[in-house]
């Protein structure tokens, strides 16, 4: 494995020439153009729920903004009233403008300096020894207090940080629904980290939070990918001596049998949209080419057939009728290519400049991401998105460290990713647009994230 990065990052380097102007609206095609404004004003508890309502508010708040659909008014501009239930809403002809610290009416939201659409508020209890959350979203925009309500639900959770969390999640949830959005609360990321003394596999939940080792091989395991269904996780393990392929059980994290090849290593594992297949890399024809091979290793076929190193296969998760993959084929350094996925039809998708390695499809099956040095030494990567079909791509990042190994999230509109811009490699994530960044991990070095439903 170590000879084979080796030999990627070492080829000779091309220029730095010219290219064609960058199409940033290829991001408006990611992430839309039409926003709502939503405030969400931070909610009070009773009992022991008081002490929980950091985190319900900072999670509440937090799973609306990463969702990317709505513009969050600043807390700042919030009138001093804030509702706690739909009782406390005044009709419109009760408002007295000269008594602004009355009880609040819609407009208080609606109108400067807010101009929100919608609010989403309510409060907190312990009840039965358990945090009950009562949540409302209103649409603002209503006449009438009586017209206005969108969503009226109560949350059950255990009286502690985890319910706290679990609550908010699904208060948020909710709200998305209401808008045609999946939430991002309960997909799990699934990462390389060496906190414990050795390179394992570790997951959290998609905000960070309970982060659990899942391996204990105390070697090296990395480059995970989950099956589609999210039962099982295949990866790269030097547990047997040479790299091999390694599949889990996520359920029961025991480990299930998979075929690997005659080879010094069988690496990069990538599961077809019906789990039913992985493609790989392996260097079983003498230096590392794809293969495809069933869910459990049988039935194993040779895709590509060059003379360069060929690694880090992803299959297009909408069609599964092509693959993109990293080759130094051309004598000059690793780029980014496409074929069939029967191995026809190679296409060089990045234009030979700099390195280019670490390709991800988006959901929908229409951009990758990737990193790349264009523009930058050797070795110094930034994250691009690209247009598979016309070719156009955009930057995200820039001048903060090595950002590497970007992943999509299942909404297509987030994208995971390690950097070491702290001093150290670390989780991240960002809109895909390259805004909104938020670290995930802290402890020890992290790397290689893989994002699961």
């Amino acid at each position: 494995m170590k000879n084979i990065i080796f030999s990627l990052l070492t080829l000779a380097v091309v220029p730095v020439q010219a290219f064609a102007q960058q199409r940033p609206d290829i991001i408006g095609v990611i992430m839309g153009s039409q926003k709502a404004v939503i405030a969400v004003p931070d909610m009070r508890g009773a009992g022991r729920a008081s002490g929980l309502m950091d985190i319900v508010n900072g999670t509440l708040f937090r799973d609306l903004e990463d969702a990317a659909i709505f513009k969050m008014a600043p807390k700042s501009m919030y009138p001093t009233r804030v509702p706690q239930q739909p009782q406390e809403f005044r009709k419109p002809l009760q408002y007295d403008p000269t008594n602004r610290n009355a009880a609040p009416w819609l407009q208080d939201w609606s109108d400067p300096p807010v101009n929100s659409d919608y609010l989403a508020f309510g409060y907190a209890a312990e009840q039965d020894n358990q945090i009950v959350l009562f949540g409302w979203l209103f649409n603002v925009r209503q006449p009438e207090v009586a017209a206005a309500q969108v969503l009226g639900k109560i949350y059950f959770g255990p009286i502690d940080e985890t319910g706290a969390r679990k609550v908010a999640h699904e208060f948020a949830a909710d709200i998305l629904k209401q808008f045609g959005v999946e939430s991002l609360a309960g997909s799990k990321v699934y990462f390389v980290s060496n906190r414990s003394g050795s390179k394992e596999i570790w997951s959290m939940d998609y905000d960070g939070a309970s982060q659990k080792q899942i391996t204990s091989y105390k070697s090296i395991s990395t480059m995970p990918s989950v099956s589609p269904d999210g039962s099982r996780i295949a990866f790269t393990s030097w547990a047997m001596g040479q790299p091999q392929i390694l599949v889990h059980s996520l359920e029961t994290l025991r480990r299930i049998p998979f075929l690997n090849p005659r080879a010094g290593t069988n690496q990069n594992a990538s599961y077809t949209a019906d789990g039913k297949q992985i493609a790989f890399s392996s260097s079983a024809s003498g230096f590392s080419q794809i293969y495809m091979a069933n869910a459990d290793g049988s039935g194993v076929r040779r895709l590509s057939n060059s003379r360069a190193v060929e690694v880090e296969p992803k299959i297009n998760p909408k069609t599964g009728n092509e693959i993109v993959f990293v080759s130094g084929r051309g004598g000059g350094s690793p780029q980014v290519y496409r074929m069939n996925s029967d191995g026809a039809d190679v296409q060089r998708l990045t234009t030979g400049e700099g390195q280019a390695t670490n390709p991800s499809w988006n959901p929908q099956g229409t951009h990758i991401a990737f990193a790349w040095t264009r523009g930058y030494d050797p070795g110094n990567f930034n994250i691009f998105v690209m247009d598979v079909n016309t070719r156009e791509f955009v930057q995200l990042t820039s001048g903060a460290g090595r950002n590497e190994n970007p992943v999509w999230a299942p909404d297509g509109k987030h994208i995971v990713f390690s950097s070491d811009r702290g001093g150290r490699g670390q989780i991240w994530t960002m809109l895909a647009d390259g805004t909104q960044l938020r670290q995930l991990t802290s402890a020890g070095i992290n790397e290689k994230p893989a994002w699961s439903k």
